[in-house]
């Protein structure tokens, strides 16, 4: 009789630890699938992080050709109102010739002689003028010829720059297309890892990712937990250690699996 106790004793721990065994090789491979699980969620938010940045690499992008395109304007107006100087001042200088001719013909015709001398005076005075205005043209001319070579520098500038912005343009919009194609990959994916994690604990999942900052699940190393660094009690150790539950770190909730 006691031989049948003892043997039924005995039966009866072989088979609660083979339970034991049992329930927290399950609950290892539910951790396990949270994981995975995890791991794909966190891929889409590096993707949804890629794919937020790139409006911002192309406007950057643009900003480039924003700044030459403002550059050559500046330059083209520049060398306008320089060509406007050109011209006023030869205006200038043509009003002055034509000024000095009809005092000629008014000398040619008069027969006083004060009115010659004046007339003279006032010839010699304008021809000043005109050597005056000549050489404020040479300058000016100068100085638009100087914008001038400004403007098809800046043309250069800008056509080199209209070539690097293009291709900037064209490979984010490759990069662009690359990430919605993994995005849709790792979703697809994602659906059957989902499948994969008991639904009991996928509410505790879903918050934890959105509260702790996608890293719901953590290890525990030396007692310390991987999310929050902060040290465990004994007792959340030992419940992470035997597996037969979903352990939080009662610091930060994150769930905990033995390292």
């Amino acid at each position: 009789m006691r031989r049948v106790r003892h043997d039924f004793t005995k039966n009866g721990s072989v088979l609660a630890a083979a339970c034991c065994a049992v329930y927290a090789k399950n609950m290892q491979d539910e951790v396990r699938a949270l994981l995975i699980l995890q791991d794909r969620d966190r891929r889409l938010l590096a993707i949804a992080k890629d794919l937020a940045k790139l409006p911002k690499d192309q406007e950057r992008a643009r900003d480039k050709l924003k700044g030459d395109q403002a550059h050559l304007a500046q330059a083209q107006l520049a060398l306008k109102e320089a060509e406007v100087r050109v011209k006023k001042i030869e205006l200038d200088a043509e009003t002055r010739r034509t000024t000095i001719k009809r005092l000629k013909n008014q000398q040619f015709e008069t027969r006083k002689n004060d009115e010659f001398q004046a007339l003279a005076h006032e010839i010699t005075r304008y021809e000043q003028d005109v050597d005056a205005y000549e050489t404020r043209e040479l300058e000016a001319m100068v100085e638009a010829d100087a914008f001038r070579e400004a403007v098809h520098i800046a043309e250069k500038q800008l056509s080199a720059t209209e070539a690097q912005v293009k291709e900037e343009l064209a490979r984010l919009q490759q990069r662009h297309q690359i990430l919605l194609d993994q995005q849709r990959e790792v979703e697809v994916d994602r659906t059957t890892c989902a499948q994969a994690v008991p639904s009991g604990i996928l509410p505790l999942y879903q918050k934890l990712m959105k509260s702790k900052d996608g890293l719901a699940v953590v290890a525990l190393k030396d007692q310390l937990c991987d999310g929050c660094h902060m040290k465990v009690v004994a007792g959340t150790m030992i419940k992470v250690q035997t597996a037969k539950e979903i352990t939080q770190c009662e610091n930060c909730g994150r769930i905990l699996y033995q390292d």
